[in-house]
């Protein structure tokens, strides 16, 4: 059912008219209407109906119009709750409600068809009948102006300037201090060659003004006025509001989470060079077009750099005439704003390269600015990270561009793209505009990394370009600094590797050509360097020779064999703390990957050295926290190193190396024959002490083995040969377990107690936490169970202290055998279930087999 009030009275249910026509109920439908969805008391309407009598009618006589009324438009249109009714319609069931709603959307014209005349012009004639009118009817009639304005302004877009004569010549007439009406009737006068006519316009209004007003024509007339004075020919064509906007991208793809977030308020568009940065703004400017009927505007600050052009060009399109462009920039900052402040204008600032770019170019509309850096000093802004496309987008973008169907090619074409849009942009042009390539043939262009930068470049489009826009404005020390890091293979970096180059990172990330990635668990702040401006950077090496690799290693080495240190001390007279361990630890874990690839990049420069002493340091760390496919990576390439060195005692090292990596897998013979090597070359060689620690590796293939005799004898030698209490240590532990597994539980007991000794006085709490889950297990045999909880408590002190969740969830494994030993089976199943959560989230095989049965 539909209620038109804007005019006469009238209600349609379709074709169906049920507008009452019997006085009072129209009177009553009238208080109904312009009280929509809201409750009115009885009260309230008899005083709305009689207004003059005091309220002497009854409220049965009130009820009984309600029903009345009820009977013609239907019941459930008025409700009843609590002693009240409601007229329960919906805003689109109302002209008003439309009304208003579709002037706010801008449909101009469609809102002035619902326009029949001033509201209920045949119940209150003068608007005195009820306050409610009057109020209604002012409101209305602002809109209808407000509307009618905006719907001739775009008829004069629209260029239809001599069809609007008439009708502005009415309205001026109609409206004399309306004075956007006079300024649309001067424009259209002037368009149609009468430009006497319309100064003449101005001239009538300002002395109307002047008479008993004493004011001027306000500012936007008075600016026409001088236009038309001037006769500035951009009045002569009606072009619409300024839209500068470059075409929107073709085949935009992704980025659906950030899109949203783009237009509104002032916006940085930050990212690396190539991530498609100016290509989200621009998408997202066209997509909001219909909220800045005023206009958007667009500069290109890489082009046009002094922020007094941009604003001179601005000012132009906003329709000021050259004559009237001050010639400061503080003049042209102040008219930009006061031209922009009464518009619905979206300002666009494209390649910004600094804040002083972009400051006199804020007003108060929507500003998107995009820029390699976040700009940081334009307090305020909401800053939109753009980084690269992941899998699903990058290989839609490449379909778009290239006409190719997604198949496996073109999956390895995009990891060769490195998810940048501009790289993918580009192989989909190259793809598209050669038809009879195959997208393997392009890949096979790509896959040599020398070759890769000239593969991608397509017409006047090129990678190696956008990267060198970045670094062609760098001061030569973070151009240093990028070449430096060019020759680190490693997905990111923290912040002490790039001062090892310069300590440019910020510069480099502000020309988009690093990326702050995280801060890591050791409080580092770590950067990424894509692998195409990885390329780049290399190119602009100065030579071929390894020389930052060569600056950087010594430092390397020195920091991994600190942190390397807390985890195997045990040189006599050493003691280091607990906090001490784990800071390294955590300086090891956040560097893991860092260093492994560090290792291949020594190798790969031909720094033997380098690469097998790094490797030789870092196994501890890999060995105790089980990442045994980068510690099989290391020890290839420093064997190969050591190798091609021709370094007998650095392969020999490696081999034992190797052989922990291989007891590691539980691989007992491959283990047991890279010792056998490594120890024939320690023999030769003369290395007592390796000789020692080789042999007490040996007695543990044996032990694995299930060789107990050779493996007693094997350790028997290295405690009497052992040089310092840390040798004696390992060579306690193992022997300790040895005489486990044979069942001579109390000198096991006395050896692994002796041990546990030795390791906690050389403060390595590592193995001493290791020992006492041993002696835990000997004591649990003893059947000493509280001796057992004592040692797997401790150890389990230790592992929390340390941070180590493997070590913690053996510690949890060994007390849920005591528990179990003291008949607390629901305990002990908690407990493992625990460990086994651990044991899985790590891939820890071992642990599993260890912990399952006791789940159930």
């Amino acid at each position: 059912m539909e209620f038109r009030i804007m005019g006469p009275l009238d209600v349609r249910d379709g074709d169906d008219d049920r507008t009452p026509t019997a006085p009072k109920h129209r009177d009553l439908l009238a208080m109904f209407v312009l009280n929509a969805r809201r409750p009115l008391t009885v009260g309230r309407l008899r005083g709305l109906l009689w207004p003059r009598e005091g309220g002497d009618r009854s409220d049965s006589l009130v009820r009984g119009y309600v029903g009345q009324l009820r009977q013609l438009i239907g019941k459930d249109v008025i409700t009843t709750v609590s002693g009240t009714y409601t007229l329960a319609i919906g805003e689109e069931q109302l002209d008003v409600d439309r009304f208003r709603s579709l002037v706010e959307r801008g449909s101009y014209q469609e809102a002035l068809a619902l326009w029949r005349g001033p509201a209920l012009e045949d119940l209150d004639p003068d608007g005195e009948r009820w306050v409610e009118t009057r109020r209604l009817r002012e409101e209305l009639e602002e809109l209808r102006l407000f509307a009618l304005e905006r719907r001739v302004q775009l008829d004069l877009d629209a260029g239809r300037h001599r069809e609007l004569l008439s009708e502005l010549r009415r309205l001026a007439g109609q409206h004399p201090l309306w004075q956007r009406f006079r300024g649309q009737y001067m424009l259209a006068l002037y368009r149609s060659g009468r430009r006497a006519e319309a100064l003449d316009a101005y001239a009538a209004l300002r002395e109307a003004l002047d008479d008993g007003h004493a004011i001027e024509p306000d500012s936007d007339l008075q600016l026409l006025y001088h236009r038309m004075l001037h006769d500035d020919v951009s009045l002569h064509v009606s072009a619409g509001p300024p839209v500068l906007l470059p075409h929107d991208v073709a085949g935009f793809t992704g980025r659906a989470d950030l899109l949203d977030l783009v237009v509104g308020g002032q916006v940085v568009v930050h990212g690396q060079a190539g991530a498609g940065k100016s290509a989200l703004a621009v998408h997202a400017a066209w997509r909001e077009r219909e909220r800045f009927p005023d206009g958007i505007l667009y500069a290109d600050l890489r082009e046009t750099t002094a922020p007094a052009a941009v604003l001179e060009d601005f000012l132009r399109w906003l329709g000021c005439p050259a004559q009237a462009v001050p010639a400061s920039l503080d003049g042209r900052e102040r008219l930009f704003r006061t031209y922009a402040a009464n518009r619905r204008l979206l300002v666009l600032l494209d390649n910004a390269s600094a804040e002083s770019q972009v400051r006199p170019l804020l007003t108060s509309c929507p500003t998107v600015v995009t820029s390699r850096s976040s700009l940081g000093g334009l307090s305020g802004a909401t800053r939109v990270s753009v980084g690269v496309l992941g899998e699903a987008d990058a290989l839609d973008l490449l379909v778009r561009t290239s006409g190719r169907v997604a198949d496996e090619a073109l999956g390895r074409l995009a990891r060769f793209c490195g998810g940048l849009p501009i790289a993918l942009r580009i192989a989909g042009s190259r793809l598209a505009a050669r038809p009879g390539w195959t997208v393997d043939y392009l890949v096979g262009l790509l896959e040599d990394e020398h070759e890769r930068l000239d593969g991608l470049r397509s017409g006047d489009q090129a990678v190696r370009s956008v990267l060198a826009i970045g670094y062609d404005g760098l001061p030569e020390p973070a151009r240093a600094t990028l070449r430096g890091l060019g020759e680190l293979s490693a997905p990111d970096f923290a912040d002490w590797v790039a001062e090892l180059f310069g300590g440019q990172a910020e510069a480099l990330v502000d020309a988009g050509l690093l990326q702050t990635h995280v801060v890591d668990v050791a409080g580092q702040v770590r950067y990424r360097l894509h692998d195409l401006t990885r390329l780049f950077a290399r190119e602009q090496a100065s030579q071929a020779a390894p020389g930052a690799l060569v600056r950087m290693m010594d430092v390397v080495l020195a920091r991994v064999r600190f942190s390397r240190f807390s985890l195997v001390s045990g040189d006599p007279g050493t003691l280091v703390a607990t906090r001490d361990i784990r800071e390294s630890v955590e300086w090891l874990a956040a560097e893991r990957a860092f260093l492994v690839s560090l290792v291949a990049d020594l190798h790969q420069a031909g720094l033997d050295d380098g690469c097998q002493r790094l490797a030789h340091l870092l196994g501890p760390y890999l060995e105790r926290h089980r990442f045994l496919d980068d510690w099989r990576n290391v020890t290839a390439a420093a064997l190969e190193s050591a190798r091609r060195a021709g370094d007998a005692m650095g392969e020999a090292l490696i081999l034992r190396d190797l052989g922990d990596l291989h007891l590691a897998e539980r691989e007992w013979d491959l283990a047991h024959d890279r010792l056998r090597l490594a120890l024939g070359m320690f023999l030769r060689e003369g290395r007592t002490r390796d000789v020692n620690q080789t042999r007490r590796r040996l007695g543990r293939v044996h032990l694995e083995r299930d060789r107990l005799p050779e493996a007693e004898r094997a350790l028997l030698g290295c405690l009497k040969a052992a040089e310092n209490d840390r040798d004696a240590a390992e060579a306690l532990r193992l022997l300790g377990v040895v005489l486990h597994r044979a069942g001579r539980l109390d000198e096991a007991a006395d050896r692994l107690q002796t041990a546990a000794g030795h390791l906690a006085a050389l403060g390595d709490r590592y193995r001493q936490a290791d020992t006492l889950l041993d002696l835990s297990s000997v004591r649990l045999a003893q059947h000493a169970v509280p001796d057992a909880r004592t040692a797997a408590e401790t150890a389990r002190g230790i592992a929390v202290r340390l941070g180590d969740q493997l070590l913690d969830a053996y510690a949890l494994l060994a007390l849920a055998r005591v528990n179990q030993a003291e008949g607390a089976a629901e305990r002990a199943r908690e407990l493992a279930g625990s460990a086994l959560a651990v044991f899985e989230a790590l891939e820890d095989d071992l642990g599993r087999s260890q912990a399952l049965p006791m789940v159930g």
